[in-house]
């Protein structure tokens, strides 16, 4: 198993021990809303809660520097789930930047093309 599909499964199961060890000491997660940035603690805090459940999580790359991700994400506070784009970044063999990009969804979406 990767790098990333352990961090996956760790972050999904709440595997706090295993994500203390993936995660870089100077870890930071930049998410796409509102400037913010969570350090490895409130990664660990928030890992395993119910505040978001991911579906049809897919590898898209990855190499020993860098990987990137899509998943679905569903929130349990009420906000409108999001098609997640993840790029993660690796330093001495652990995640040390994991920075995210998201598209809301709604149930009237439709994909167009002109033709």
């Amino acid at each position: 198993m990767g790098l990333l599909s352990t961090y996956q499964e760790a972050f999904e199961t709440g595997d706090k021990e295993t994500l203390n060890e993936l995660l870089h000491e100077d870890f930071q997660f930049i998410p796409h809303v509102s400037g913010a940035v969570v350090d490895k603690k409130g990664v660990l805090d928030f890992a395993g809660s119910d505040a978001v459940r991911i579906e049809n999580n897919r590898i898209l790359f990855e190499n020993d520097e860098v990987a990137v991700d899509h998943c679905i994400a569903h929130f349990a506070n009420g906000s409108t789930s999001e098609a997640v784009l993840a790029f993660y970044q690796f330093r001495d063999g652990k995640i040390i930047r994991i920075e995210t990009g998201a598209t809301p969804l709604s149930e009237d979406y439709q994909f167009i093309v002109d033709n």
